[in-house]
């Protein structure tokens, strides 16, 4: 029986062997992204570390970077889904890592917050909302697209923008265009968080007992792209106005991180809601400094149209 070793010799030395090595050899030579490693490493990559690393700077060429060929994250066509590949010197040979892709990252923060905020889960027309099953039928719907089309194009992560504030009557489509404007951010790889408001406060208040509070309110405060829904259909307590939303936008003021909100209620409506407690106290000035802080982060936009929910 012949011994492996000179069964491969002899396969290496055929003439159709080393066709379809030279062919392998210089498609990878030839691919710009293993070209533009190259440049990067200039003077460190030498002949004999490509040739003892044909096989990895293959297994590299034959996969999606930066999610360039995948759908989605379901239909990530790399060895590891949710994970692109990166080329990497050990030693005197070429290896590769593997690193989360932008949609695993977009992902993973979705699904970790998600478990930390119950009240982040919405309705599933809404997790699948779109641009294109918007309905134009009115013109404050067709202004509302326009400026949330507006700001999916040109916002890109650490870019000042505002958000914007949709309010209108029930049942108009503010919260579905919510989820449209979600989830167009997430094709361009930028995560966001919906929140609906009401079930947030009463989320919030019962995490006084479990100790759970500060993180549930980092994760609000923090996130990329936030989105308040329903704001001012809540039972405002001072403390829940004051500590928990007010401590939320002095922190993405600051740090002029997007947001948006929907509401039943326009600004003066809203700055009513906001002065009148639980207990029936008038707090103006405190209604007024959190409607500062909104006015700063979203600019208002009338919703109008018939009610899709009947």
């Amino acid at each position: 029986m012949e011994k492996i070793n000179r069964t491969l010799n002899r396969l290496s030395a055929s003439d159709s062997f080393q066709k379809r090595y030279n062919q392998m050899r210089n498609e990878i030579l030839a691919n710009e992204d293993v070209k533009a490693f190259m440049r990067q490493q200039e003077g460190v990559v030498t002949r004999d570390m490509i040739d003892q690393s044909l096989g990895k700077l293959y297994e590299y060429i034959s996969q999606s970077k930066e999610c360039g060929q995948c759908p989605s994250l379901k239909e990530c066509k790399n060895m590891m889904e949710g994970y692109d590949p990166h080329l990497v010197i050990r030693g005197n040979t070429i290896d590769i890592e593997y690193h989360r892709c932008p949609r695993k990252v977009v992902h993973d923060e979705r699904t970790k917050s998600q478990k930390l905020i119950k009240s982040l889960y919405v309705p599933k027309e809404i997790l699948q909302a779109s641009f294109s099953t918007l309905e134009p039928d009115s013109k404050g719907r067709i202004m509302a697209m326009k400026l949330a089309k507006n700001f999916v194009e040109e916002y890109e992560p650490g870019k000042k923008m505002k958000g914007l504030f949709f309010y209108g009557e029930f049942g108009v489509g503010k919260s579905y265009l919510l989820g449209a404007v979600a989830n167009e951010l997430a094709e361009k790889n930028i995560s966001s968080l919906i929140v609906y408001v009401p079930e947030f406060f009463r989320e919030i208040k019962q995490s006084l007992g479990d100790s759970s509070l500060n993180e549930k309110l980092e994760a609000v405060k923090t996130a990329p792209v936030l989105m308040l829904d329903d704001i001012g259909a809540e039972t405002m307590s001072s403390w829940g106005r004051d500590e928990i939303l007010g401590t939320i936008l002095q922190f993405r003021m600051l740090e002029n991180l997007p947001t948006f909100f929907t509401s039943n209620f326009d600004f003066s409506g809203l700055t009513h809601h906001l002065t009148y407690s639980q207990r029936g106290e008038e707090e103006k000035l405190k209604a007024a400094r959190i409607m500062e802080r909104i006015k700063y982060l979203a600019q208002p936009v009338l919703i109008d149209g018939h009610n899709r929910r009947m």
